[in-house]
């Protein structure tokens, strides 16, 4: 039967971010910036290890599938709440948000696995350089992205089986600006506590035991690279640096979402915009700012593209 036809709530109405139109337009103004940047540096990632043959191999290659997820996580979220910025009633359809929270999980689930691949990418290139093509073959690539969007679909339509059909019969108000569980769920006029441990259960418990596999990982190759050769100690350290950085940023405000389910609070929303907004923009950004070899094949990339257009 059609959760969504019992409930009274055919819409959603977003709190936002500020009430002051002089704070909603400096936002308006940040936030777009960061969000053409966001799109410009992974869309060139992508764009650089497609074209570049240097760039063909596994680490490239995951790391361009991590900045088409950017992709995805910027336009979920990012471009709705712009827009609504500009709007004194911010609303989202009762079908519009059940899609924005399935795709941030499958997203979100995508990234998880593809933060995890990357730090198995540099095990294997650090502690068993000399296995590391046979290991990380095309075939493991590809296995590591179906596995990828295998558990982000799965861990996305697991969620919503369970909260698809609650019924909603008013209030209608999200202290937010984007759907998500933690906020939808407490809105149903139903008792919602199995729920909420629900979702402390999958989503909470899989941000934190990823978030401890590759805090572990790391630690294990860094006490490994210490016993190589200090040249190569400062590079694969560089790279590493990069990666864990990506992670703290990813898997922080995850884990203070789904491990502490609360009422939204100006934390709460801080770190989701964070989430949203800055961590797709500062992706391209960490992993390109501490790699001489993506930095030169990007500035390639550039002046083809600035020949190209001369001569068109």
């Amino acid at each position: 039967m059609d959760g969504a036809n019992q409930s009274v709530v055919s819409e959603f109405v977003f709190l936002g971010l500020s009430d002051s139109w002089e704070i909603q337009l400096l936002l308006f103004v940040l936030f777009s910036v960061f969000y053409v940047a966001s799109m410009m540096g992974n869309s060139l990632i992508m764009l650089t290890v497609t074209t570049d043959p240097h760039l063909h191999s596994p680490m490239y290659f995951l790391l361009a599938n991590l900045s088409f997820i950017d992709l995805g996580i910027s336009s979920v979220t990012s471009l709705k709440m712009i827009y609504d910025l500009f709007r004194k009633r911010k609303v989202i359809s009762f079908g519009g948000c059940i899609a924005q929270i399935f795709f941030i999980h499958v997203i979100g689930g995508v990234e998880m696995v593809l933060l995890i691949a990357m730090a198995f990418d540099r095990y294997v290139a650090i502690c068993k350089p000399l296995h590391y093509l046979t290991i990380m073959s095309p075939r493991m690539c590809i296995f590591f992205l179906v596995a990828a969007w295998m558990t982000g679909l799965i861990h996305s339509v697991v969620q919503l089986a369970f909260v698809v059909n609650l019924p909603f019969c008013g209030p209608n108000v999200l202290d937010s600006f984007y759907c998500d569980l933690p906020w939808f769920i407490k809105l149903a006029c139903t008792d919602t506590y199995q729920l909420e441990f629900m979702v402390i259960a999958n989503s909470g418990f899989m941000s934190v035991i990823s978030f401890f596999i590759l805090i572990i990982s790391y630690i294990f190759i860094i006490l490994t690279v210490q016993k190589h050769s200090s040249a190569g100690s400062s590079k694969a350290l560089s790279t590493l640096s990069a990666h864990i950085t990506v992670v703290v940023l990813f898997f922080g405000p995850l884990i203070f979402f789904y491990t502490l389910p609360s009422p939204s609070t100006h934390l709460d929303k801080f770190l989701a915009t964070f989430d949203a907004i800055l961590t797709p923009f500062l992706n391209p950004i960490i992993y390109t700012f501490r790699n001489q070899e993506m930095k030169v094949a990007i500035r390639e990339v550039c002046r083809q593209l600035v020949n190209y257009r001369k001569i068109s």
